[in-house]
């Protein structure tokens, strides 16, 4: 049996809490499935680095990537700043030190939760590219002032083969699952010279792969779209702050950052946490909804499972997906779901849903 090494970074506010319920699930599919996982605990947090200064570094990065995968839970708290007065977190240090160049956000609509918008069905993946662009943390050429600041996005030809060489290949193994598996890109090539880059690279790509259908659209239109007609979109592939708005849009029409995993890969590793924060208004109250976290470990089994040929993995991932499905289908739910569960009734009706 092969032993999988797990970096768990609790990070801060409700991190810890949704991490152990993460947890709590993958110890039950460890023994339902006979999975190996060692984790190893790293105490890096913007709460941390206000009571010792301590703070993530190269050395550091080079350890946690030692492992297999790393299980993120938040990081970042409101008033602790880092010197140019940017919210503290490591996430894009990560991101820049492991390669990590695209974030897999899967939006879906599960029986029992909500919807603001009227839709028979949404299910998209949202792949938004996280080296570059105007989020990268790239500064400009001069320092802010008093009087001036400002941010450049940067777009290159290699990074946006890889991100659509992904896109495409999620296309695809969507499309065995059951989803139209088209690809739609979302850009602003009439306005953003580095988007003209952009369009003309996806045109090139999506050439290679003519079994996959494609669309494009203005970020502007294509935010609307989603919306209005979430139906549409299957695989959307964007921009670095594009991705990061238009991911929260879409998780928005499904209950919102509580159900919203991620994952940040390149070919060789993976950050997986949820796309909601460490919102410290809430943090140990034990009601914070680990929903988020718990798919984004299902999503952590299914990616070392694909990259190890282990089905093991790939089976413990499809079971939590369906305990989850099952959970929100029949309750208990938590608050930000309108229901009155606490994190733990939350995890111990997951557990209860998965095999034995």
């Amino acid at each position: 049996m092969t032993q999988y090494e797990i970096a768990v970074i609790p990070g801060d506010g409700i991190g810890t809490e949704v991490v152990e319920a993460a947890m709590a699930v993958l110890k039950h599919c460890e023994t339902s499935r006979g999975i190996d996982l060692n984790y190893t605990f790293h105490d890096f947090s913007a709460d941390l680095y206000r009571r010792t200064g301590r703070r993530m570094t190269e050395a550091d990065m080079d350890e946690i990537g030692k492992a297999d995968a790393v299980l993120f839970g938040a990081m970042g708290l409101p008033d602790v700043r880092d010197a140019n007065g940017l919210e503290l977190g490591a996430q894009v240090d990560m991101r820049a030190h492991y390669g990590l160049f695209s974030s897999l956000r899967p939006v879906r609509l599960h029986a029992g939760v909500h919807s603001p918008v009227k839709a028979d069905h949404i299910d998209m993946l949202v792949i938004r590219e996280t080296s570059e662009g105007m989020f990268a943390g790239l500064s400009d050429f001069h320092e802010p002032s008093d009087d001036e600041a400002s941010d450049r996005m940067t777009i290159t030809r290699r990074t946006c083969e890889k991100l659509f060489g992904v896109a495409f290949d999620q296309a695809r193994a969507r499309h065995t699952r059951g989803t139209p598996g088209h690809v739609t890109l979302l850009h602003k090539s009439n306005a953003l010279r580095s988007n003209v880059l952009m369009e003309k690279v996806f045109d090139e790509v999506a050439a290679e792969n003519p079994d996959v259908a494609t669309a494009k659209l203005y970020i502007d239109a294509g935010s609307m779209l989603m919306v209005t007609e979430p139906e549409r979109f299957d695989v959307v592939v964007t921009e670095n702050i594009f991705g990061d708005i238009v991911s929260e849009i879409a998780a928005g029409l499904v209950g919102g950052l509580g159900v919203a995993p991620s994952a940040d890969i390149s070919r060789e590793r993976g950050v997986f946490q949820p796309s909601h924060g460490s919102a410290p208004d809430i943090a140990g109250k034990g009601i914070a909804n680990p929903i988020a976290m718990i798919l984004s470990a299902a999503m952590m089994l299914q990616w070392i499972g694909e990259k190890n040929d282990d089905g093991r993995c790939l089976s413990a991932a499809r079971d939590i997906d369906d305990a989850v499905e099952s959970t929100l289908a029949s309750g208990p739910l938590a608050r930000d779901l309108g229901g009155t569960a606490s994190t733990q009734e939350v995890v111990d009706a997951v557990i209860g849903a998965l095999p034995r």
